[in-house]
């Protein structure tokens, strides 16, 4: 029987500790492109996901992974403006998604933040596209309604589900797989609208550098990744926060301060109208005040809104003070 075209990158990934290696940018790319195709039996996929976590990705495999995954986005025949690309995909257990917050901000500001995501996969997380359904604020369902939403209100969330369906498919075998995938890691770096700005959290330091490097084999021009509470792209005041970023091809990292010299406790329940009643002024919590400011805070000066973290900090504040309260 013949073997199978897949073969060979399973082969490569698996041929023990001796004989396996990691896959060049073109191998990964064009691994990808067949899985975007359908090119692979089940069998291979499962197999080829499984040996990606247990070695764990390297920036020229994700970025080929990407730029296959890019080229299947179906065309677009609206021109789509967004200033800042925004990954959620881990969603939270521990704290409420303050982020979103930070992001509406933005948007309140001028600045035009494109969300994706995908959510369910993983047991025991509140996930974005559910809370702002609590928030009143409704998601995109196509790549055209995201465009609408980017040009009248500055902010649109638009779940992988709708405009990459094969990915979403492959993120969702996550319980399944009973592990992440490489897809976990990829999702964040997708921008598929090629806004300048991109901006992704993650949950294992290690990654930090991954994306970062990643980003600059993409080309693209301005990115930012931290440790982000959850693994979401939201900064944890109570901690010192490494940000790792990418600017016209030069790479950079730069350490925000923790804003609180003890950390706050953790709510015993979740309660996602709390985000609401916060911008409302209605509820009083200085941790979550604090997460909004100083996410939004890292993603203006990444945006090139404030040329030093102070500066950055302040504007958030200004934003947050005269923020619209009736809004939500």
């Amino acid at each position: 029987m013949k073997e199978h075209p897949f073969a060979e990158f399973i082969k490569i990934l698996g041929k023990g500790k001796k004989g396996s290696r990691p896959l060049t940018q073109d191998e990964a790319y064009r691994a990808m492109t067949m899985i975007m195709q359908d090119q692979v039996e089940p069998i291979q996929l499962g197999a080829f996901l499984m040996l990606m976590r247990v070695k764990e990705e390297t920036p020229e495999e994700l970025a080929g992974f990407v730029q296959a995954a890019r080229e299947a986005f179906p065309r677009c025949e609206h021109n789509i403006q967004a200033d800042l690309d925004w990954s959620s995909y881990a969603g939270k257990r521990r704290h409420l998604p303050w982020f979103l917050l930070s992001t509406l901000l933005l948007a309140e500001n001028g600045i035009r933040v494109f969300m994706h995501g995908a959510e369910g996969h993983t047991e025991g997380r509140i996930y974005t596209r559910n809370v702002l359904r609590i928030l009143g604020i409704e998601e995109a369902k196509s790549v055209a309604e995201a465009a609408v939403q980017l040009s009248e209100q500055s902010f649109s969330y638009l779940s992988l589900q709708y405009f990459c369906p094969k990915l979403y498919d492959m993120i969702n075998l996550r319980p399944v797989m009973g592990l992440r995938s490489p897809v976990h890691t990829l999702v964040r770096l997708l921008n598929p609208f090629n806004a300048e700005y991109t901006i992704q959290g993650i949950f294992h330091p290690s990654y930090r550098q991954v994306h970062q490097k990643a980003a600059l084999l993409l080309n693209y021009p301005h990115m930012a990744v931290l440790k982000g509470e959850g693994g979401e792209t939201e900064r944890n005041p109570d901690v010192d926060c490494l940000v790792q970023s990418v600017h016209h091809q030069e790479l950079s990292e730069e350490v925000w301060p923790a804003m609180f010299a003890r950390r706050h406790i953790k709510p015993d329940v979740l309660e996602p109208e709390q985000l609401a009643l916060l911008w409302q002024g209605k509820y009083q919590d200085e941790f979550a005040e604090a997460t909004v400011i100083a996410t939004a805070a890292v993603a203006l000066k990444l945006l090139g809104k404030a040329e030093s973290q102070e500066q950055a900090e302040q504007l958030a504040k200004q934003y947050w003070q005269n923020r619209n309260q009736s809004r939500l």
